[in-house]
């Protein structure tokens, strides 16, 4: 008898401890694609069809912002700082790739750069604080393109060719959910490709001013296979995640992890993700322990650092942010899906 009441207290308390996603009504049925969880209360989300949405009441509804002239533009990031400032980048060839910024909450925006070169495409952004901020594209002439400012986006200075990092044949990035770009700290950052004959990590730690790179294990090879979505929960600890995009339910080699801040990768023993992942993201707070992926065919859950993963279900996220108190995750995808996770 009490074997089996110690195994129904067991289970009744997995259950209670088992977050799960709630659904949000987004206002749009367009494609999303990036989103940034300032707090509890706040977060950004931005898509296709020149889409950016927040919310300042924790998700119990969503404004839709108009950046003006844009409805053509596919904002594949969003970089917020609270309820007013934020930054947007829209991807596509030449000028298409261009960053916006709001300091007042999305009712009147400034653009900041616009790429004029017609090889060049732009593919996801990130800051080290509101003034220090770096912005990468696919290759030009054999290297990836990195601009960088220290003015909060007032100016946008190209790194010199010579110190942006060498591509390999068919290299890219993938703009999937604003995540092959990550920074941390006060000047780490981190480039995931793909394309290629081998998945890369490209590493800087002077805010982009010079870079090396490591091979990770990540399914590379082909057009569409390599790194989705980078996460760090220190200076060391780190993982990616990733696969094929054109094979999104098969387990393939979609997982790595760092743990020398990404000069060398590894898979976790034998682990897999159950499918293609495009989005990951560590809990503050959890020593690293708790991670959460998300991908066009599911969600899941890590509480061991990645070694063993529990499914959080089947609906499809591109995308997915953590406001810093380790609290409260969104996730974005297909026909403006929101669903917000409570830790």
């Amino acid at each position: 008898m009490m074997n089996v009441l110690a195994f129904l207290v067991a289970v009744a308390s997995a259950l209670v401890a088992a977050p799960f996603w709630q659904i949000q009504a987004s206002g749009t049925q367009e494609r999303l694609r990036a989103v940034s969880a300032v707090s509890d209360r706040v977060a950004w989300a931005s898509g296709n069809k020149g889409t950016v949405l927040r919310t300042t009441n924790g998700g119990a509804s969503w404004m839709r912002l108009i950046v003006p002239g844009t409805d053509d533009l596919d904002f594949r990031d969003v970089e917020a700082f609270d309820a007013y400032i934020a930054y947007v980048l829209s991807i596509g060839p030449g000028n298409r790739s261009r960053i916006y910024k709001t300091t007042d909450g999305g009712t009147s925006w400034k653009l900041q750069f616009t790429n004029d070169d017609p090889k060049g495409f732009y593919d996801a952004i990130a800051f080290w604080d509101e003034k220090h901020g770096v912005a990468v594209g696919d290759p030009v002439d054999g290297r990836f393109a990195v601009i960088r400012t220290s003015d909060g986006g007032t100016t946008w200075s190209p790194v010199p060719q010579d110190s942006r990092p060498q591509a390999l044949p068919g290299d890219g990035m993938f703009a999937a959910s604003g995540t092959c770009l990550v920074v941390q700290g006060r000047s780490n950052a981190w480039i995931g490709t793909g394309g290629g004959a081998r998945a890369r990590i490209l590493r800087s730690t002077d805010q982009g001013a010079s870079w090396s790179e490591a091979d990770t294990p990540i399914a590379a090879g082909a057009p569409s296979a390599g790194i989705f979505s980078i996460a760090f929960d220190d200076g060391l600890k780190g993982v990616t995640v990733g696969g094929d995009y054109r094979k999104e339910q098969e387990p393939s080699d979609n997982l790595a992890r760092t743990t020398d801040g990404g000069k060398t990768w590894s898979r976790i023993a034998a682990t897999r993700l159950r499918a293609f992942r495009s989005g990951v993201v560590f809990v503050p707070g959890s020593s690293g322990n708790r991670l959460i992926v998300v991908g066009p065919s599911g969600t899941d859950l890590s509480v061991d650092g990645g070694a063993t993963w529990s499914s959080l279900g089947d609906v499809g996220f591109h995308a997915v942010g953590i406001e810093r108190g380790g609290r409260t995750a969104w996730a974005v995808g297909d026909q403006g899906r929101i669903g917000k996770l409570t830790i």
